[in-house]
């Protein structure tokens, strides 16, 4: 019994061992990780499988009342739900024979148990339900499980006839077919081949109720036989689902991470290259805007002639002036009160952006009327640019002077005479209110227009 043993221990770890090589040299499925939180109609919950093997009169570390058992065909079937990722309920059906005789004498060499020369026992039929578990979605060290480690159990019900052989002669154990209950524990690899098909090794030890499966009563014991199998499991459901029992909530909670990283990633890269266009733009119509190419006080961005001679006299177009007449007497310039209004209002509606010298729309209107004032009365122009003294002296010096230059710019451009507007920048050096406050802040930061 001891070599039989050893034979069918060596046949299921042979068994188990070519199951590893096959699964290095087999193709695995493409791995299909759907969202997480996914419902169960994403995966093929209902698999059916067929498989046949060796059935053997013994298991593990079992006893047995002969002294030798044969090796025989089985076949089985199964059907199973998966229930959870981890947990299944498997219907299994298992038939064959079950051969063993006492050709040989026991170990200590005393005769054997059973009296009998052999025994030989047809399982017509065996059912059972049973609970399946499986390992690899219990150990979440691989993404995917194209390996799945898995242990069963359950109880059935199972139907035999036992012929028993004395010497020549061979009768029938009972005139009618044996029902006993089992318990089968069992445990094998699956491994992936594609989404709904899977190979399957296993082993199974299965507990009979009863003291009867070979024929013979030796004691209040239960007999037992092994099944080790090698099968093909299939998915039922469409070709693309991967099975609920491939699948792996942690790797699908990473893939899920990923993706969204990988979409605000995009979106961040897109934002900054539109940041980045947009910037150029601007500093491409900043170096417009301050270069004056020709030197006529008119900045290029609003220069409509440009490389006018040296020395020409412009207007604000940055075009000739054509003088058609000389004034012989000189025309004493008055200010009156409504063009000092025009000025006031002006200086009060007079926004820039934040921190720069880009002049906000808002102010237009009212700078549109000091340059008709301008160029309808021949006035001069004084403008000085204030800040308050939050920030460098260097950095506030520069942008009150690019204040100036951006009102005066911008009145050349609507036709006032470049020569006759002047701008200056003080910074932070003529406070009218204290810097202490927010309101004295406020009112630090301005231009002041001076007319004459």
């Amino acid at each position: 019994m001891n070599s039989n043993f050893l034979k069918l221990s060596a046949l299921a770890f042979g068994l188990i061992a070519s199951s590893e090589a096959f699964a290095q040299d087999a193709p695995a499925s493409s791995p299909v990780v759907p969202k997480i939180f996914s419902p169960s109609s994403a995966f093929s919950t209902w698999s059916f499988g067929i498989n046949a093997g060796v059935l053997a009169p013994t298991v593990i570390a079992g006893k047995n009342d002969f002294t030798s058992w044969k090796a025989d065909l089985g076949y089985g079937a199964y059907i199973k739900k998966q229930i959870w990722p981890a947990f299944g309920i498997q219907a299994n059906f298992l038939g064959g024979k079950l051969n063993a005789d006492n050709s040989r004498p026991l170990g200590n060499g005393s005769a054997p148990v059973s009296p009998f020369s052999s025994y030989e026992t047809a399982v017509n039929y065996s059912g059972s339900l049973n609970a399946y578990l499986s390992l690899a979605n219990i150990y979440w060290m691989n993404r995917t499980n194209v390996v799945q480690p898995y242990i069963t159990a359950g109880y059935g019900l199972m139907g035999y006839d036992v012929e028993l052989t004395s010497g020549t002669n061979t009768s029938q154990f009972s005139n009618e077919t044996i029902r006993e209950a089992f318990i089968p524990v069992g445990t094998g690899l699956k491994f992936g081949i594609s989404n709904n098909l899977m190979l399957d090794l296993g082993y199974q030890m299965n507990f009979v109720d009863g003291d009867n499966l070979d024929g013979y009563r030796s004691g209040p014991q239960s007999d037992k036989f092994s099944y080790t199998h090698v099968g093909l499991e299939f998915a039922l459901g469409g070709k693309s689902k991967p099975q609920l029992s491939s699948y792996n909530p942690v790797a699908a909670l990473e893939a899920d991470y990923i993706a969204r990283n990988a979409a605000l990633q995009a979106d961040l890269a897109a934002e900054r290259a539109k940041y980045a266009a947009q910037m150029a733009q601007m500093n491409t119509d900043w170096a417009r805007f301050k270069n004056d190419s020709d030197g006529d006080g008119v900045s290029d961005y609003f220069d409509k002639c440009p490389n006018t001679p040296a020395g020409t006299q412009v207007d604000g177009a940055g075009c000739e002036l054509k003088i058609t007449s000389t004034t012989v007497n000189p025309v004493r310039v008055i200010v009156t009160e409504e063009d000092k209004r025009v000025v006031a209002e002006a200086i009060k509606n007079l926004e820039f952006d934040f921190g720069k010298a880009t002049i906000r729309s808002t102010s237009y209107a009212s700078l549109n009327r000091v340059a008709d004032l301008l160029k309808s009365k021949d006035f001069s122009l004084k403008l000085a640019g204030h800040t308050d003294n939050v920030g460098s002296d260097a950095a506030n010096l520069k942008l009150s002077k690019d204040r100036a230059e951006s009102v005066k710019s911008y009145l050349v451009s609507q036709g006032a005479n470049a020569s006759r507007v002047e701008a200056t920048g003080y910074g932070e050096s003529q406070p009218i209110s204290s810097n202490n406050t927010a309101s004295g802040r406020q009112n630090n930061r301005r231009v002041e227009f001076t007319l004459y």
